[in-house]
């Protein structure tokens, strides 16, 4: 693993580390940016629905690009220097330049987090197409983990390309053979909807969201239905935890929803790079 990460030496390996922190400070801006542009848009599609009058429009665009980042204490623009993915954050010490109000520790961490995982997948993958695919797969399903947790949405503009994605992959070759990745995309989608309209009609209640049907749909695309046994039992294992840790250290009230898309993003990430072992595990 250690000899395709320092395939092209130091530099190669510190390329993609600097490249890995840039796209998470990009997915900082998603995570924040993409669930309040849904909202604005479901809600100028609702008004137009029941012919209600438009609410003025911003003045300003917003988007994922535009306006730059500030701080949402002061709104005083954040300087292209004070916005160097992890070393900023260290040297500003968690405050704002100019109001000194503090920055949540999460974005320095998602970062972080999305540089060592862009290594760990080049380690794993090298730098070929294939590591490419697997790392944006790595980058949306960190992106779809956070909005789900802030939010309980999974957007569409994430699940679905994800999900086409893990298909065109397979066409050429991927990770598995595209007969796989469609049975996989399939076999995971209509899974969780029979496992929802079951807790349904049983309860009277909603188990999960559509998101979820979509995300576990793209995890078979990527990985084909063979690991999604698996990639179901680890989801479960980690949500389980989660659920029965946030109970002890009260961070959540027994009836707050918990989210399942982060726990399906981790099993996914973990199939990915341990697919074989978790094939054997069932396979034994």
């Amino acid at each position: 693993m250690l000899d395709q990460l320092f395939a092209f030496g130091w530099a190669g390996l510190l390329l993609a580390l600097w490249f890995g922190l840039c796209v998470g400070s990009f997915l900082n801006v998603v995570i924040y940016r993409l669930p309040v542009m849904l909202n604005r848009q479901w809600e100028r599609d609702s008004r137009a629905f029941l012919e209600q009058p438009e609410i003025e429009a911003p003045t300003e665009a917003f988007n994922l690009w535009v306006p730059r980042s500030r701080c949402p204490g002061c709104q005083t623009q954040i300087t292209a220097v004070q916005n160097i993915p992890v070393l900023s954050w260290l040297f500003l010490r968690g405050r704002c330049a100019n109001c000194r109000a503090p920055i949540s520790v999460r974005y320095p961490l998602i970062e972080a987090f999305t540089g060592v995982a862009t290594l760990v997948i080049v380690a794993q993958f090298g730098f070929t197409w294939l590591g490419a695919a697997a790392v944006l797969f790595t980058w949306i399903l960190i992106a779809a983990t956070f909005i789900d947790f802030d939010t309980q949405l999974l957007p569409d503009q994430l699940t679905l390309p994800l999900l086409w994605l893990g298909l065109i992959t397979n066409s050429f070759g991927g990770i598995v053979d595209l007969q796989s990745a469609v049975f996989g995309a399939l076999s995971g989608y209509l899974f969780l909807w029979s496992t929802y309209w079951g807790f349904k009609l049983i309860t009277g209640k909603e188990g999960m969201g559509y998101g979820d049907f979509k995300l576990f749909a793209a995890i078979g695309a990527w990985l084909g239905w063979q690991v999604l046994p698996g990639a179901i039992l680890i989801a479960a294992l980690t949500g389980l935890l989660y659920a029965a840790f946030s109970l002890v250290t009260h961070r959540r009230v027994r009836t707050e929803p918990i989210p399942f898309g982060p726990f399906l993003a981790v099993a996914g990430w973990v199939c990915l790079l341990f697919r074989d072992t978790v094939l054997s595990f069932f396979a034994g």
